[in-house]
């Protein structure tokens, strides 16, 4: 991220979190107003988490599970769970001799990977914070623009997403959601990196 950029410094916040970092950036992100409008649900901001079936999406979930729907304390925000559901032929692509055959397969592992997403966050959601009230949602494309539209649609004021410590050649191949979301998302965006273990 260029923190120079007219861009960055106009449409979001964003905050590395990491073991030590994690008063300092709470604070910091709910000091600071998203640009995506006022919050549909009357009182209550929305913060989105967006997340898929890996370990750093489900420690950035229970990160901010601990750290802002602490059981017991008022709930700030209201929760939306987010997950995005790759089409399958852009997992396995259409061209190719027999692709079309494999399609129905990858569909429905796809299907059952998200929905394997989402009991995890809500088993994360009611053990870590018990919380009640949240919304969980499975969509349909690519990560980054599944985020950045339902950051959109529920006018949220954070969005929290995980790292996955790509280096720069994966980032560069793979592309980086986390990259991508805190340019082009329109609200306050927290990046929480899980702490590396020492060997």
């Amino acid at each position: 991220m260029h923190p120079h950029s007219p861009e960055t410094s106009i449409k979001i916040h964003a905050s590395i979190v990491q073991a030590g970092d994690m008063a300092e950036a709470a604070a910091a992100a709910a000091g600071s107003g998203g640009a995506g409008g006022s919050s549909p649900l009357p009182g209550k901001p929305v913060m989105v988490v967006g997340i898929d079936d890996s370990d750093h999406s489900y420690y950035a979930l229970e990160w901010t599970l601990n750290h802002f729907f602490s059981p017991g304390q008022p709930q700030q925000y209201r929760l939306v769970v987010l997950t995005a559901k790759p089409p399958a032929s852009s997992v396995i692509g259409i061209a190719g001799v027999g692709s079309a055959e494999l399609l129905p397969t990858v569909e429905a592992d796809l299907k059952r990977t998200a929905a394997r997403v989402m009991e995890k966050a809500k088993m994360l959601c009611a053990e870590v914070a018990q919380v009640t009230d949240a919304r969980y949602e499975s969509m349909e494309g690519d990560a980054r623009a599944v985020i950045c539209e339902a950051v959109d649609r529920h006018h949220a004021e954070i969005l929290v997403i995980g790292c996955h410590g790509y280096g720069k050649w994966k980032r560069a191949v793979l592309g980086s959601v986390s990259d991508y979301c805190t340019h082009h998302a329109h609200c306050s965006v927290m990046v929480v990196k899980r702490p590396k273990h020492k060997h």
